[in-house]
């Protein structure tokens, strides 16, 4: 997959893959029992990224309005570094793991679907929309991607970045 030469150097910078959740890492549907307990589909190959990204040094946080224990489950399974639930606006969230993390703006990919992630897209070092997304959250952006949330469109900006740092063979190459 060729990428753009500026797409490239912003990604070459990214210390932090931060996400949301909802029309990301799952296809945004919510999905309930008949208890009233919610249920996530998330995609092994966006997890698998995530465990490898994580090996290769990089930090990860995700950032959702909404508070589910179904994500707390998954990010403690995947070791995720930073995890906000109940982020609403979610700009705090985003300051607050800017600092707890020791990076600026142009260290953080934020990879994001719906109106409540504009704000984020439009301060991060690499702003992403899921191919899914709302017209507004795509405006502006550095990359849509081509697999929409839930499909497998985390692991995809994830060797966009590897890639961009030169590390994607090492990745391939190591007993992960």
């Amino acid at each position: 997959m060729m990428i753009s030469s500026k797409l490239k150097i912003r990604l070459s910078k990214i210390k932090v893959l931060a996400m949301d959740v909802d029309g990301v890492l799952t296809e945004g549907h919510l999905i309930f029992d008949g208890d009233g307990r919610e249920l996530k589909s998330f995609n092994v190959q966006d997890g698998f990224g995530i465990v490898i990204l994580k090996r290769l040094g990089l930090k990860t946080a995700i950032i959702t309005a909404g508070n589910s224990q179904v994500v707390k489950v998954r990010s403690d399974y995947l070791h995720i570094d930073k995890l906000y639930l109940g982020a609403y606006p979610k700009i705090a969230a985003y300051e607050q793991m800017l600092k707890e993390l020791g990076v600026n703006d142009e260290n953080v990919c934020f990879i994001g679907d719906d109106l409540t992630d504009c704000q984020i897209l439009k301060r991060v070092g690499c702003a992403i929309a899921v191919k899914n997304a709302v017209p507004e959250a795509k405006k502006g952006v550095h990359y849509v991607t081509k697999h929409c949330g839930g499909d497998g469109a985390v692991r995809e900006v994830i060797e966009l970045i590897l890639k961009a740092q030169g590390i994607w063979q090492k990745a391939i190459a190591q007993d992960l």
